[in-house]
């Protein structure tokens, strides 16, 4: 089993309800289990900024899968939750990124992992940091990184409810 991390976002919709159907998927999904889950945050949109506030989380899961096979799982399950993928940084029901993938560091047409741009970004770093603050990442801790980025404007909005289906 790999162990990796995906960053969920939502800002379409009922945010709260997206990103808990999509938790969910990701559990009863054959070859993924839900390890953890951040809480749920809520943040301004980057990029494309007139649009709605995102809630956004982290997800620890373990896998059997490939990274690329890992993707093709998380994009299947946007399909299926209704995202409609109009323009970049566009509005969105639910956004399922791979972030990490063990000590994986891929960066070919398809898929990057380390994701490129979650140093630069709190509502990344500080959910990921809340499930897995000792986790090193360029010789610093995830933790480390998130308090030195800072929370950056976001709202902390608790614990996500969600229906573990065994």
């Amino acid at each position: 089993m790999n162990t990796a991390y995906l960053g969920l976002g939502s800002n379409l919709g009922n945010r709260r309800q997206h990103l808990a159907e999509a938790v969910r998927r990701l559990h009863t999904r054959p070859a993924l289990q839900v390890v953890k889950v951040s809480s749920v945050y809520e943040s301004s949109p980057v990029g494309v900024t007139a649009q709605p506030d995102f809630l956004n989380l982290v997800v620890q899961v373990e896998t059997p899968h490939t990274p690329h096979e890992l993707l093709a799982e998380c994009l299947r399950m946007e399909t299926d939750l209704g995202r409609v993928r109009r323009e970049r940084w566009g509005p969105r029901t639910i956004d399922i990124d791979l972030l990490l993938y063990g000590d994986a560091k891929i960066d070919d047409e398809s898929l990057a992992v380390l994701h490129p741009r979650m140093r630069e970004r709190s509502f990344v770093l500080v959910p990921l940091a809340e499930i897995a603050p000792g986790l090193k990442l360029d010789g610093k801790t995830i933790g480390e990184l998130a308090a030195a980025l800072g929370e950056d404007g976001l709202r902390k909005l608790g614990p996500l409810d969600w229906v573990e289906k065994q």
